[in-house]
């Protein structure tokens, strides 16, 4: 099979792949049918594809396929008409790919929070008003109010869980903004647990951002490296930029490659008056060794 590379003909086989992927999702044809329909090796076509992607030709796929059962879903579709639909042979896989990529069933995201309760305030913190929503489960958003009123980042929430129990309750939140943004320790005397939602991709470069310590900090390609996709810096970037839980997952510490601030989801001057204010406090304290006898 002829394999030669080029710039332009890797991106005309990019580009001819995702049509394809597109347009047969639904009857999910194999890795090999997909790249002998540009030419290429199972192997290289894979490499060029999470190379130009981000991410492999299977989980593209399985993102497509998840999308188009989120649909079914909130068409009404069943959840076994969706499966079938997806062109999934089962249930189950159906279950496993939202658990996977959505952090919960496709019952929980068919209900849209149904029979949950979040509870949220808005409250000052050092860096400006944010707002706190948090379940049972855990923490699933902290949001800085940045430029929209209270209302509209009011909403944006409410849009993912329409059908949830909704609770200005500033008694539940407070402990946990005085915990975060508060104490007097670098790291909490108590764990902060958390709902993560997002891809099987987001989920792990969060992970690796919770492990940056308290004052520190890394690169996109550092993130890179640590999940073992050492070439998928614009994808981390873009999985940085859909935090949902701000400053806990400390985004805001890492920066480009080449010294740069890099972008931030609430704003560049926010992120410097993070780093500024968590540098001071990570500094030793000196004492003076002036004798004034």
């Amino acid at each position: 099979m002829e394999e030669q590379s080029s710039p332009l003909l890797d991106y005309q086989r990019i580009e001819k792949a995702i049509r394809y992927i597109g347009e047969n999702y639904k009857r999910q044809p194999s890795l090999r049918e997909i790249a002998d329909h540009v030419a290429l090796s199972e192997y290289h076509f894979t490499r060029l594809f999470s190379r130009w992607a981000g991410t492999s030709p299977q989980r593209f796929m399985r993102y497509l396929t998840k999308e188009f059962a989120k649909e079914q879903l909130v068409r009404e579709v069943n959840l076994f008409d969706a499966t079938y639909a997806s062109g999934l042979s089962s249930p189950s896989r159906l279950h496993d790919l939202f658990v996977t990529y959505e952090a919960m069933t496709p019952a929980e995201y068919k209900a849209k929070g149904e029979g949950l309760t979040i509870r949220y305030a808005f409250h000052e913190t050092p860096f400006g008003e944010c707002l706190l929503a948090l379940t049972e489960r855990g923490i699933t958003d902290l949001r800085f109010v940045e430029e929209e009123t209270r209302s509209t980042i009011l909403e944006q929430l409410r849009t993912d869980w329409h059908n949830a129990t909704w609770q200005e309750d500033a008694d539940a939140t407070l402990p946990l903004i005085q915990q975060i943004f508060y104490s007097t320790a670098a790291t909490p005397d108590r764990p902060i647990t958390m709902l993560l939602r997002g891809t099987n991709f987001q989920i792990k470069v969060w992970e690796a951002l919770l492990r940056i310590p308290f004052g520190k900090l890394v690169s996109y390609d550092h993130v890179a490296q640590y999940i073992e996709q050492p070439t998928a810096q614009r994808a981390v970037g873009t999985a940085i930029g859909s935090n949902r839980i701000a400053y806990l997952i400390p985004c805001h510490r890492v920066l480009q490659k080449v010294g740069g601030l890099g972008g931030y989801r609430w704003g560049t001057a926010r992120k410097q008056a993070m780093l500024g204010w968590e540098a001071v406090q990570t500094q030793p304290v000196v004492q003076s060794e002036l004798d004034l006898s």
